[in-house]
């Protein structure tokens, strides 16, 4: 039998959609929003109907008829956290996006639920999301970070990473639950994954926390530094928090986050440029390392993902440091449209069981 999905991953000022006949893409599509349009709405979650009927158009445009649906699957946002997989849209997951207590922000992906309930209500569908980014899957003794008041989080590109870990699997001939691999997400945030039998046992938190630093993000920093600069009365608690997690980074000390940029640089010659690069790949190689000595040296593959797989100097860069420690692949861009279809589609043929959300 053949299935049919509809795919939603908002983002601030654009909805991303596709819908998948099993593995074929019958169209994608990205949606761009003014933000002239958005800005009557007074919150991102009010937002839902508005996009819904963009995407329901959409559709009808390339030719999708809404009836020939089996399933909808909306990006999974900032909910509690969860194991992997895929899992049922459910009023408790709702009621949690809409909580920016969890995680003291409500994010753009958040939105992606409730865009697919509410079509998939209107068809009497199945509606789901799939791997988002608070799936925890870590052994407990990554959970300990050096204070009792802090716990290690697990925030990563988990629908991304696990996805292509499915793929490599599947291009090994195996079983994901019989390899390790360490996947490795280059964007404007890194996440450098641990992957033990199929499960993410650790990972470094890619949106605010420790790892690398990356294009936008500043990742683990000298700790004593970092008091002085929280005490110095130069940035307010949003705006250090800002700075972190989106102006740190490359940003910071070049001046944009486009890897593009960098390269020419490099190729004129600004020796700056090519240090601050080399120290990003530097920092991403010892998180490989480290995961490696998670895995306790049994490393199947490590694989590289996200729009900085592109760029050939990262890459050569990443591979003279870590390629002796397993075969490298290389799944550049992102698979976030297909990786979310699948994840309908491995329940709709009974490959996987969907998970109920556990909270009531």
């Amino acid at each position: 039998m053949s299935y049919r999905v509809l795919a939603i991953n908002p983002g601030s000022t654009s909805t991303k959609i596709a819908v998948y006949e099993d593995d074929k893409a019958l169209f994608e599509k990205t949606l761009r929003h003014d933000p002239a349009e958005l800005e009557p709405f007074d919150d991102i979650i009010e937002q839902y109907d508005f996009r819904k009927v963009l995407v329901m158009e959409a559709m009808s445009e390339n030719n999708v008829d809404s009836q020939s649906l089996n399933a909808v699957v909306g990006r999974g946002g900032f909910i509690r956290s969860v194991s992997g997989g895929t899992i049922k849209i459910c009023p408790a997951i709702l009621r949690d996006l809409k909580d920016p207590s969890l995680w003291g922000r409500i994010h753009a992906s958040n939105l992606g639920a409730f865009i697919a309930n509410a079509i998939a209500e209107e068809l009497h569908i199945p509606g789901f999301i799939v791997d988002p980014v608070v799936v925890d899957e870590f052994d407990e003794i990554a959970r300990i970070s050096g204070i009792p008041e802090i716990e290690r989080k697990s925030v990563f590109h988990a629908l991304n990473i696990r996805y292509i870990a499915r793929l490599i699997a599947k291009e090994m001939a195996k079983d994901i639950q019989e390899i390790n691999l360490i996947g490795v997400h280059l964007g404007g945030g890194i996440s450098v994954a641990a992957i033990k039998e199929g499960r993410v046992v650790d990972v470094n938190n890619a949106l605010l926390g420790m790892g690398p630093f990356s294009p936008q993000r500043a990742g683990a920093l000298p700790i004593g530094e970092l008091i002085n600069i929280a005490y110095s009365g130069k940035y307010t608690h949003k705006e250090l928090t800002t700075y972190l997690s989106k102006t740190a980074g490359l940003m910071a000390y070049l001046g944009t986050d486009s890897g593009i940029e960098v390269n020419k640089r490099i190729q004129e010659g600004d020796k700056k440029a090519k240090l601050i690069l080399e120290a990003m790949c530097y920092q991403v190689a010892k998180e490989i390392g480290a995961s490696a000595t998670v895995l306790a040296g049994k490393v199947d593959g490590i694989f590289f993902s996200g729009g900085l797989a592109y760029n050939d100097f990262i890459v050569e860069n990443l591979k003279q440091r870590c390629e002796f420690i397993a075969k490298v692949y290389l799944y550049p861009g992102e698979k976030e449209m297909e990786a979310l279809c699948q994840g309908g589609l491995r329940v709709l043929r009974g490959l996987e069981e969907a998970m109920e959300y556990p909270y009531p």
